[in-house]
């Protein structure tokens, strides 16, 4: 047995009993750091010889042998920990992984409704209904202005400007942003403001979207709401409410809006986060393309 074989034990039994992980959780780094013991044994591996080389050139090997990017991040997760362990022991003086760069993972476009699914899911709430009233002003208003849920349920009565035609949210680190709400959003909530929410919310509530309680809404029963009206609106698509802000984004960039604006108004602090959406709207501008194009087709 090898130094290094020796180590990759000592690291289990510190996984086992200092960290308390499970039986599954610590087969699946044994069997991820085996791999990488068996290739480094192969190229002369002790421990004190391996180095960023010999790391990068292990997940050349996964690569080859057909391995995808998400499972070679995790096999150099696993080794990453191990080396971060034996640092830590002073089994060695310097970390061979940190220098080696993660393997890119693909992005997993986000999944959309399209136009006419949105104005099918917008429309599905009964407005006879007051339940039905506060749902159409949370969901037109969520479309209109792209926001998280988590901004929307805790918008309270001041953030929205009915008259100015904005809505002050609240995002990530507290960080507020104005975002322009049009003619539609801005009339289900201020019909749900006058019909609905003075009957229901109790004194001193500020929130501005309550349920029939008088509290302020959860995040748990606006994912009821859009759960059960996409099953109205005869959607079959498997949708969450934040597909909504993705719809919002889409539907911006497909009608020839800036990128900067939409990452403005969606309130990433990164634009290559918004860049996701140029990849969505691809297939929009290939057809746009290829129908006004003079040499298009």
């Amino acid at each position: 047995m090898s130094s290094l074989d020796l180590h990759v034990d000592g690291y289990l039994d510190h996984l086992k009993v200092e960290k308390g992980l499970g039986l599954a959780t610590i087969e699946a780094y044994a069997r991820d750091l085996a791999h990488f013991a068996r290739y480094a044994n192969e190229h002369g591996g002790d421990l004190a010889d391996i180095d960023t080389a010999t790391v990068s050139g292990w997940l050349v090997s996964l690569s080859q042998g057909g391995l995808g990017a998400r499972s070679q991040a995790r096999y150099l997760s696993s080794l990453r920990g191990l080396f971060k362990y034996l640092v830590a022991e002073r089994e060695i003086a310097r970390d061979p992984t940190e220098l080696v760069d993660a393997p890119r993972l693909p992005r997993k476009l986000p999944a959309v409704l399209s136009r006419e699914e949105i104005l099918r899911l917008l429309d599905a709430p009964d407005d006879t209904k007051p339940s039905g009233v506060r749902d159409r002003a949370m969901l037109n208003l969520m479309y209109a202005a792209g926001l998280r849920v988590s901004e929307l349920v805790t918008l309270e009565l001041g953030d929205v400007n009915l008259e100015a035609g904005f809505v002050a949210a609240f995002g990530k680190g507290r960080k507020r942003r104005l975002v322009p709400i049009g003619a539609e959003a801005r009339a289900h909530v201020t019909r749900y403001l006058g019909e609905v929410r003075g009957r229901w919310a109790k004194p001193g509530e500020r929130g501005l979207f309550v349920s029939p309680r008088g509290r302020r809404m959860t995040r748990q029963a606006f994912w009821k709401i859009v759960k059960r009206h996409t099953r109205g609106a005869g959607i079959a698509k498997k949708i969450s409410p934040h597909k909504l802000r993705h719809s919002f984004a889409t539907h911006l960039l497909q009608g020839g809006a800036d990128l900067r604006a939409v990452q403005t108004m969606l309130g990433h602090a990164d634009i290559a986060t918004t860049q996701i959406y140029t990849h969505v709207t691809g297939d929009h501008l290939q057809a746009m393309h290829a129908r006004f194009h003079p040499r298009g087709s």
